[in-house]
């Protein structure tokens, strides 16, 4: 009779916790991100398109939740530094990442990263979709894509062109212009597109196929020259550039933003962010300001960015090994 009630007793009060810590549980997962801080990792430095749209979207779910929204830029080795932090970090949800084709690229360019694109982060959402501008320095005697295509096979291996970073949008695109065109130009990296624009500003280099989001203000202001969009169809933004593709047939590049989570962070979370990132991207306040750096709203579903990555791996991994690009 002692043995049984104290097993009885023991289970109840098992039962007990059970039923307090599953209620509890529950709530703390409805309840997120209520009393937390959230950290938006961006893997390049300030002031590029991808800290600009990172920090409008922090901005629009921090004032949706209620909560501080921090923006941490983690640069460096093409977004995998960043990259990787937010891969190893905690999958509760309070670290987040905001990414380009880098995360499409980066396993074709470097020997060996230290987390896997698919296995190790989650998808969320896809932010924007941003086209790049070809820019040339205002004093280069080029006032089309056709001039800069005779310019450079008249000056073969003469013309710099800068970009964020190794097997970035901005870098696939001089190197897919050149594939198509047969010209020979030199490549110049920098850790993002502030200080490149800079120096193209300054003459220390030629051109660059730039985020419009950093290039058109520069463009507008009448500090650098702009020749053509890198998509295949006119921006909404920038009708004034007919698409490099009217001169360079097949030639279509876009960069493009998406939110990832560590892998194994609770499937409601993801949804969560996807649907209230997706809702704050219909807010007319934030499409105007994505209207004026010339990115296009999406708020996909996490499925449909997974679709995406795939797709990019298979295109940028297959120019990326024809044409032999190595991080230097």
């Amino acid at each position: 009779m002692n043995s049984f009630s104290i097993d009885r007793r023991s289970l109840l009060a098992a039962l007990g916790a059970g039923a307090i810590a599953a209620p509890g549980s529950a709530f703390a997962q409805a309840a997120w991100p209520q009393g937390r801080t959230i950290k938006l990792v961006v893997p390049f430095p300030p002031a590029g398109a991808t800290d600009v749209l990172g920090r409008l979207v922090a901005d629009k779910l921090g004032q949706s939740w209620g909560i501080n929204f921090v923006v941490e830029n983690r640069a460096g080795a093409g977004g995998n530094i960043g990259t990787d932090a937010v891969a190893k970090a905690e999958p509760n949800g309070d670290t987040l990442l905001i990414v380009s084709v880098g995360m499409a690229t980066n396993q074709y360019l470097y020997p060996k990263l230290n987390y896997d694109p698919v296995k190790d982060l989650a998808p969320i959402t896809m932010v924007a979709l941003v086209p790049n501008l070809l820019v040339v320095n205002k004093d280069l005697p080029v006032k089309s894509v056709a001039d800069l295509i005779a310019y450079a096979k008249a000056n073969p291996g003469k013309l710099s062109y800068g970009s964020s970073g190794i097997g970035t949008s901005v870098h696939l695109s001089g190197e897919y212009f050149q594939k198509l065109t047969g010209t020979k130009m030199v490549h110049v990296p920098y850790r993002g597109t502030a200080q490149a624009t800079q120096d193209l500003i300054g003459g220390r280099i030629d051109l660059i196929f730039d985020n419009i989001t950093q290039a058109l203000p520069h463009v507008r202001a009448g500090s650098i020259r702009g020749l053509g969009i890198t998509t295949a169809k006119r921006s909404a933004a920038a009708p004034e550039f007919a698409p490099i593709a009217e001169t360079v047939p097949g030639f279509d590049v876009s960069s493009w933003f998406a939110l990832f989570a560590p892998a194994k962070t609770p499937q409601a979370i993801i949804d969560k962010i996807q649907a209230d990132t997706k809702a704050g991207l219909a807010d007319p306040a934030l499409r105007a300001k994505m209207d004026q750096l010339a990115a296009e709203p999406v708020g996909g579903t996490p499925a449909e960015l997974a679709a995406f990555l795939q797709g990019e791996m298979t295109k940028w991994g297959g120019l990326i090994k024809e044409i032999g690009i190595k991080v230097e």
